[in-house]
């Protein structure tokens, strides 16, 4: 069975384009460096590692990250679907077993015989084949010069950072209080309050720490909404009250009163034995990390399982390279997916390796792609990256701000949503039954709509 379309990359994106090829009935090659290489932030070579946090946003209805999620979930997205069933308590948000999660997408590839897998690292890109690059953030020194010779240009590039990860049990249950912010949802995430005085001496003791030393940090270039929390600190000393630790909505049921500031920590497995510190990303050395961190009430006896990190995240100027389909302008066979194509965050990763999925078996059946709507997430978010300003290019997340408003004015915000979601949703339908019908799709588990 000669493989039609080769997919560069086993991470989200990667994974998600994979089965949706493979659903349609075409042969995939799948290549994955790991073991053989690894990068500086993963720990297995399990496919879909997620690295940075466990959590997929926000699961209510009618916000921007559901309708990226259900447009996925009509899609018949694997990893949605598995993500679903390593599910962890975490409020109004989809949040996982990260360990489970990598575990069953990486079963589920491998038992799809029309699914190749090389572990191996690819270091050239033939032109003329359909070819997926979703190698993500951490894509390797020889392929980054590849692509760079595809794009004729070179890459932009930021600095992500990791969470740091406790052990439950370490924690002081008697000084925190279990709550999720204005109630929304259950009460998920455990709250470590500060009174003034502990906010300052946790203040001092932030801006004063030691960054990790390396030549490579004299010009850091940060995605702003992953600033390391010392970062955050040194823009003043209120910042970190309006950012990771905002207490707003988050009452004290002991008290009734709303601390100074709050630091949250959120279910990390299903087994409920570690937690990871949200929005507390860093680049201090472990030793400093430790002691600051044993500061937050509640935390004074920590055992911490990882310390927070940071990454350089590779990423393409993809307004001058891609078209809306995600294919290179200059290289129609080279699709880009996840997060080097300019997209942040999880879901909106494996989303482009949904549609870069679909888009490569269209490719392959002699069809040409079809681009999502402008009225939906897909096309929203794929509109952004391929329409946004390119000097000032940086990846997004998705937010109602990528997607058109509603042709009548709405002022009330929830219902003005509603519409948008309501409108997206019909649109995605249309869309997905046009491209279905230029493609032979195996019976399931591909869902058309409710």
């Amino acid at each position: 069975m000669n493989a039609k379309i080769r997919v560069i990359g086993a991470g989200l994106a990667g994974s998600e384009a994979a089965w949706q090829i493979a659903q349609r009935d075409i042969a995939v090659e799948l290549f994955e460096m790991r073991p053989v290489r690894s990068t500086p932030a993963h720990q297995t070579d399990h496919f879909a590692e997620l690295v940075c946090s466990n959590s997929l946003k926000s699961d209510t209805e009618n916000t921007a990250p559901w309708l990226l999620k259900e447009e996925m979930r009509r899609a018949g997205s694997l990893l949605m679907e598995i993500a679903r069933e390593c599910s962890v308590p975490a409020g109004h948000a989809l949040a996982v077993d990260r360990a489970k999660f990598a575990a069953q997408v990486t079963e589920a590839l491998s038992r799809e015989p029309l699914i190749t897998i090389r572990r191996e690292e690819v270091t050239s890109i033939d032109e003329d084949l359909i070819t997926i690059i979703a190698t993500g953030p951490l894509t390797s020194d020889i392929l980054s010069q590849e692509i760079a010779r595809l794009s004729g240009s070179s890459h932009l590039y930021f600095y992500d950072s990791i969470s740091p990860i406790v052990e439950a049990d370490s924690i002081d249950m008697s000084k925190v209080y279990l709550a999720a912010r204005y109630d929304k949802g259950s009460a998920d995430y455990i709250n470590c309050p500060m009174s003034e005085d502990e906010y300052d001496r946790f203040y001092e003791a932030l801006v004063s720490a030691q960054s990790v030393e390396d030549r490579d940090w004299e010009k850091l270039n940060y995605f702003e909404s992953c600033l390391p929390i010392e970062e955050i600190a040194r823009r003043g000393r209120d910042t970190l009250r309006f950012g990771p630790m905002k207490p707003v909505g988050l009452k004290d049921p002991r008290t009734g009163l709303m601390p100074y500031a709050v630091v949250q920590l959120r279910q990390e497995n299903l087994r409920a034995d570690s937690y990871n510190l949200v929005g507390f990303q860093n680049h201090l050395k472990f030793g400093e990390q430790a002691r600051i961190l044993r500061l937050i009430p509640g935390l004074e006896n920590a055992r911490f399982i990882r310390y927070g990190q940071i990454h350089r995240n590779t990423y393409i100027n993809a307004p001058t390279l891609l078209r809306e389909t995600l294919r290179m302008q200059a290289h129609p066979r080279v699709l880009f997916a996840g997060q080097i194509c300019g997209v942040e965050g999880y879901v909106e990763s494996i989303a482009t390796g949904l549609m870069a999925g679909i888009h490569g078996a269209v490719l392959a059946s002699g069809a040409e792609p079809i681009p999502p709507p402008r009225e939906t997430a897909f096309g929203s978010l794929v509109h952004y990256v391929t329409h946004a300003d390119a000097k000032n290019f940086q990846p997004a997340n998705i937010t109602f701000d990528l997607l058109p408003p509603p042709s009548e004015k709405i002022r009330n915000r929830q219902e003005r949503h509603r519409r948008q979601c309501e409108l997206a949703l019909t649109e995605f339908c249309r869309w997905q039954e046009k491209v279905d019908l230029s493609l032979a799709i195996r019976t399931a588990p591909l869902v058309i709509a409710d």
